[in-house]
């Protein structure tokens, strides 16, 4: 079969003239869309034989394609076997249950009944079907339809990966939270007194086992050792994302709030030097770096998911207590900018193998999202809330921008400004998701742009990749809509 032009065979029946038009309306809808359409009012001519001219067309070898037009006249042809309709039935059957290629036929819908019921012969009954039946989905179903044709699914199934490495048995490290977690998520989802009690044991375990997933040794390059490190967290890190959705979607309450701010001060000594090592290098907590980093992005995405912007709000405005050994200099507390980190290895390893990739700490953020149940534009959206409040923060306290928003890195993906700033056109909107960035009004982003056109402030750039604040926030349309 060319894929220019693939051959089609329409089988119908006459049942009525309005259908006849409606058969040959399709047939010309398909003949211009490039399909070639074999059908009996163009192909049969007179003297020739109905009976051999279906035949033929169903088991012509050069005809990849045959379209069952179902209505209640075909339907009670097909099934009792009677007038063309039922010869065809005759060839057809056989060739769907006994050949292999099960691609050839497929079934439209023309007509339901009065209960809204489908017309399909018995022989089809178990079998997909292209519902054409319905003019308001006629379209997006003659799309479908092509495809087949075409043979071009909608959906390609990808290729066949590796396995996980966190699936291996040798070197599997356990953070040993898995029955917590269960016991958790149940109470979270089911209101369960014991909720706020399960919630604290559960991160009390996490904070204590963390420990586990600490690299030593010596053996072979550590960048390797990293990557196989954040790998064999993954499962944990899904559970907990499991945790912060289920806490966003059912325990939106303050106490949510300073629970989930002081399980992520738990893990900031994990990402500095131990009281007992003294010697290191710069990048020895990289594992730590990269796991804390990306679950700070998946408690602030999921909460922003189910619209908790006080919670976020909360996570922002707080700093995160440090103990004396962790303590930067004589400051005791840290603005959530710590749990941004630049990993030395990771770009030790683009240069190591030559990968020539703009961010393998973006592209890691991004291929691990795959399986973490919130969609990458959402944690691309959340790196950048981040980003405008880290920036909007500097211009407040006259320092340095400290929070780079590195998932941009796949912005070009995205057009227009992220779903949060669009709704918030709306005033009402605005009015809710201000606290994001502890201001009254619009007009206080104003000097942030300003600071962006004039060089102040860095504006996210890769190489040729850059992402314009302007456009992500759609600040011009902010608050214009009651």
């Amino acid at each position: 079969m060319s894929e220019e032009n693939p051959k089609l065979f329409i089988s119908y029946s006459w049942t009525s003239p309005d259908h006849e038009q409606w058969v040959l309306s399709l047939a010309t809808d398909l003949r211009e869309t490039g399909v070639d359409v074999i059908f009996d009012k163009w192909d049969l001519k007179e003297g020739q034989d109905a009976d051999v001219f279906m035949e033929k067309m169903v088991t012509d070898p050069l005809i990849k394609k045959v379209a069952l037009v179902c209505d209640r006249g075909y339907t009670k042809k097909a099934d009792s076997r009677s007038g063309g309709v039922g010869t065809e039935t005759q060839i057809i059957t056989p060739e769907v249950y006994q050949k292999a290629d099960q691609n050839k036929f497929v079934a439209i819908i023309a007509e339901r009944d009065d209960h809204g019921k489908v017309y399909l012969p018995v022989y089809y009954k178990s079998r997909k079907y292209i519902d054409l039946s319905d003019s308001d989905l006629y379209s997006k179903n003659f799309e479908q339809l092509l495809r087949w044709i075409y043979d071009k699914p909608f959906y390609e199934k990808p290729d066949l990966g590796s396995k996980p490495a966190f699936l291996s048995d040798t070197g599997t490290i356990s953070l040993g939270t898995t029955p917590t977690f269960r016991r958790t998520l149940e109470a979270i989802r089911s209101s369960k007194e014991y909720c706020r009690g399960a919630l604290i044991e559960y991160f009390d375990v996490f904070t204590r086992n963390f420990e586990k997933f600490r690299l030593s040794g010596e053996e072979g390059e550590f960048d390797e050792r990293v990557m196989e490190n954040i790998e064999q967290f993954l499962p944990y890190r899904n559970e907990a994302i499991e945790i912060f959705l289920a806490l966003a979607q059912y325990r939106d309450t303050a106490d949510t709030y300073q629970k989930l701010h002081r399980f992520l001060e738990g893990l900031i000594p994990y990402m500095e030097k131990p009281q007992n090592i003294t010697r290191y290098k710069e990048w020895n907590f990289n594992n730590f770096k990269f796991i804390v980093h990306e679950l700070f992005l998946y408690v602030i995405a999921s909460l922003l998911k189910y619209e908790c912007f006080e919670a976020v709000s909360y996570l922002l405005r707080h700093n995160y207590y440090l103990e004396n050994e962790y303590s930067h200099g004589s400051n005791n507390t840290v603005p959530f900018d710590i749990f941004r980190h630049y990993l030395k290895s990771l770009e030790y390893r683009n240069n190591r193998l030559k990968l020539n990739r703009l961010s393998i700490h973006a592209d890691l953020l991004q291929q691990r999202s795959k399986t973490s149940g919130i969609a990458f534009y959402q944690l691309m959206q959340a790196d950048f809330i981040l980003f405008i409040r880290s920036s909007l923060d500097s211009l407040r306290e006259e320092i340095y921008q400290t929070w780079w928003p590195i998932t941009l890195v796949y912005i070009e993906r995205h057009r227009g400004a992220f779903e949060i700033f669009a709704r918030s056109q709306s005033k009402e909107y605005f009015n809710k998701v201000k606290c994001l960035f502890d201001m009254e009004n619009k007009e206080e982003f104003y000097p942030l742009m300003q600071a962006f056109e004039s060089g102040k402030l860095k504006i996210p750039r890769w190489d040729f990749t850059s992402a314009n604040p302007l456009i992500l926030l759609g600040y011009e349309k902010i608050a214009t809509r009651p």
